[in-house]
């Protein structure tokens, strides 16, 4: 028989395989997924009345800040942030553990070729003074192994590693929306310590001056020299304010650049107060935007993977079938291995049938149960987190931006006290404690006012990540 007619007649067979693959179901449950018990809405959205105006909001929204030197480090920590890295290099491997489950739902087809040279014994009972002195034998062939997937495990599976290849996706653009957000709040935070030098270093010269003009007093005799003390105090102290912002701000920096991998970042000074608001969420804010997350959508996923988990599980109360075939020629003469009757062929139909495993696989089905159960409380507390952090981030946005005109009033009361305080004490009517007591109110109120419109832009990052990125306008 030929080589070719021996194939031949071997695929012939092969519709047989395919019928019996085609009529198996998957054991195990479709994936349905579970209900949104949440609001519609956040209530703690703006109204309608408080904001007319609804931008839409894209991935980058950092951008709206406005800020070419935190779009640059934003850039920079999504190309350098090891973390990231880390998380990419992750979805390669992911992706290719899909590729490998996915393989398995075809058949493994292998080569191979021998040749071998036996001596024969003269002293078994099967020798004969006619069998050759040397036995020799030249085989190639073609072999092929298929698991027939008649319950749906390797179909299972397949799905199962799929959905784990999703889940590292999202993974990785979770990691990608925290590193943006932690690099947006940190610059935020570094900007408010250079707002805040600012600040401390115009009091230094107020202070300085009014320390001389004290000591001028205090050499004429017209002041007690309590009053100096009392200045050189005062200016020591704004002193040490202006060393352990200097400090707070390296640290800031030196964040940012273990964020940006960049060792050796340096950033220029810079001021919080001429960074603009972004825009407020629209009113009646819905909130499926969650669901969106990368990270809730991650842990839905990670759901999807266990469900089809109980399916792999469950096949093996099942028996398997596995089809076997080869197609090659076997000759003792490596002229004669392709020629007229040196073809062979085999093809087989294996059965593997669970009997007594003593509960093995019941045990097996339990545990994917469970832990299809943890994905399921994992996935709905994710739900429930950034439901959670939305709120959160919404009444920080709102709060915050009340607080912060009441801390410009603070501080337009606070300068004006100090004026008036000055002009007392120049005309001889109060003492220079009076003018140290407004000088330090006026002080701290700047620097309460910087923290506060920073935490109000904190509150609006927050915001963008809790939603995951931003909100799109309603299509008119």
């Amino acid at each position: 028989m030929s080589f070719a007619h021996s194939s031949h007649r071997l695929f012939r067979l092969s519709p047989l395989a395919f019928a019996i693959l085609l009529s198996g179901c998957a054991v195990g449950p479709d994936y349905l997924r579970p209900a949104n018990w949440l609001p519609s809405a956040f209530r703690e959205a703006p109204t309608a009345e408080a904001r007319a105006e609804n931008p839409a909001v894209d991935n980058r929204w950092w951008a709206l800040f406005n800020d070419s030197t935190l779009n640059a480090l934003i850039d920079q920590a999504l190309l350098g942030n090891a973390d990231l890295r880390t998380a990419i290099a992750r979805v390669e491997q992911a992706d290719a553990a899909a590729r490998e489950a996915g393989a398995s739902l075809f058949p493994n087809i292998n080569g191979q070729a021998n040749g071998s040279n036996t001596h024969l014994s003269e002293k078994t009972a099967t020798w004969s003074p006619s069998s050759p002195e040397i036995l020799r034998a030249r085989s190639a062939a073609f072999s092929l192994s298929y698991e027939l997937d008649v319950w749906g495990r390797v179909r299972r599976s397949n799905e199962a590693a799929r959905a784990s290849l999703l889940a590292s996706r999202y993974s990785r653009d979770a990691i990608r929306l925290s590193v943006s957000g932690l690099v947006a709040s940190n610059y935020l935070s570094l900007r408010a310590l250079d707002a805040q030098l600012a600040v401390t270093a115009e009091s230094l010269k107020s202070r300085e001056e009014s320390a001389r003009l004290v000591k001028t007093r205090v050499d004429a005799g017209l002041v007690s020299p309590l009053d100096q003390y009392q200045a050189d105090g005062a200016l020591a102290a704004l002193k040490a304010q202006q060393a352990d912002l200097r400090r707070a701000r390296a640290l800031a920096e030196h964040q940012i650049a273990l964020l940006t991998g960049k060792p050796d970042l340096q950033i220029a000074a810079g001021d919080l107060r001429q960074l603009p608001l972004p825009p407020l969420p629209p009113a009646g804010l819905p909130a499926n935007l969650i669901e969106a997350r990368p990270d809730v959508r991650e842990a839905e996923q990670r759901l999807v993977a266990a469900n089809a988990n109980i399916g792999v599980a469950k096949a093996a109360y099942y028996p398997q079938f596995s089809l076997t075939g080869s197609v090659g020629s076997e000759s003792k003469a490596l002229s004669d291995l392709f020629s007229g009757g040196a073809g062979t062929w085999s093809m087989g139909l294996g059965l593997l049938m669970p009997i007594l495993d003593f509960g093995r696989t019941t045990a097996r089905v339990d545990q994917a149960k469970a832990l299809n159960e943890q994905s399921l409380i994992a996935w709905q507390k994710s739900l429930e987190t950034a439901y959670k952090e939305v709120r959160d981030a919404l009444v920080n946005l709102r709060e915050n931006g009340e607080a912060e005109t009441a801390q410009n009033q603070r501080v337009d009361n606070a300068q004006k006290a100090l004026d008036l305080a000055k002009l007392r004490y120049d005309a001889g009517y109060s003492g220079f404690l009076e003018v140290l007591d407004a000088q330090r109110s006026a002080n701290e109120a700047l620097l309460a006012m910087i923290s506060t419109r920073q935490a109000r832009l904190a509150a609006s990052v927050e915001l963008f990540k809790a939603l995951g990125g931003g909100w799109q306008a309603a299509e008119s």
